[in-house]
């Protein structure tokens, strides 16, 4: 069991629960996936690139990314539907802690300046999403192979439906969020 998920279980429910008077174990708010996606645009005119960031997603997450295709054609940018734009993984169980908690622990700090992350990304329902400029601020990715640095987007969805208890819930996960 990872330690994410050791330290949710053991400490971070129950402070939860008593928090939010919450009766019933399902009720008490938990991750259920991570979604991390990386768009690429440039994948139309260069063939390469979907190999080399596939790799380097997998490498990321563990996992082997998706390719996920256009869904409208929109002529200004030579661009057909059904055209791969994009790589996506959904991370559940023993991987999700993982990933999680590598990336409060090693990735967030390694930013130059990192103050926290912003309280203002969360959707209406809890789930929260993190826009990460350069791919290569990971650990897993090796510098030296001349890397072009590409953006990922992270979405954290949780089971509680509410603003309030998702945030105190990567509070508790340790998600380093901005003082204001």
């Amino acid at each position: 069991m990872s330690r994410l998920k050791d330290k949710y279980v053991s400490e971070i429910a129950p402070v939860l629960a008593k928090e939010f008077e919450i009766k019933n174990a399902l009720a008490i708010p938990k991750v259920e996936k991570i979604v991390v996606n990386m768009g690429l645009g440039e994948m139309i005119s260069k063939k390469e690139l979907k190999d080399t960031a596939s790799k380097d997603l997998a490498a990321i997450t563990g996992q082997a990314p998706s390719v996920r295709a256009a869904k409208v054609s929109i002529a200004a940018f030579g661009l057909r539907a059904g055209m791969p734009v994009g790589l996506s993984v959904t991370l559940r169980g023993e991987r999700m802690y993982d990933f999680l908690d590598r990336l409060i622990s090693i990735t967030l700090p390694r930013f130059r300046d990192f103050r926290g992350v912003p309280t203002k990304s969360f959707d209406k329902v809890g789930n929260y999403t993190l826009g990460i400029s350069e791919h290569t601020v990971f650990a897993e990715i090796d510098l030296t192979k001349g890397v072009n640095p590409k953006g990922l987007e992270i979405t954290i969805v949780t089971n509680s439906k509410s603003v309030e208890k998702s945030k105190r819930l990567l509070e508790l996960m340790g998600m380093p969020f901005e003082k204001v």
